[in-house]
């Protein structure tokens, strides 16, 4: 995963992880995540330690963590608090970043 910055946020599409540390479902969360994303091979889901974006979660209107934040076309599409199976998690990228199933 790729830890989020200022300029991610400018970034018209993107796939937000946010989570907390010491948060037990986090671990959960971002286990699944980096599943996808070695299966993929490729860095899909940018990162964000919600501790230490307090004024990002609050803008966002951020209620718990683990939350995979989606931004598409420059707007706030969805928030997912939770991630119940990858299958599950799959069907958001399906949405979101088709191009993931594409063949070469």
């Amino acid at each position: 995963m790729k830890q989020f910055t200022n300029e991610t946020a400018d970034q018209e599409k993107f796939l937000l992880y946010i989570y907390t540390p010491f948060c037990g479902t986090c671990q959960l969360a971002r286990g699944m995540l980096e599943k996808i994303e070695s299966v993929h091979k490729q860095d899909i889901f940018f990162e964000m330690n919600a501790s230490l974006h307090p004024e990002f979660m609050q803008e966002k209107q951020i209620e718990s963590v683990p939350c995979l934040l989606i931004k598409e076309d420059g707007e706030w599409k969805e928030k997912v608090y939770t991630f119940h199976s990858i299958p599950n998690i799959y069907s958001y990228l399906m949405k979101y970043k088709p191009e993931l199933f594409q063949h070469q």
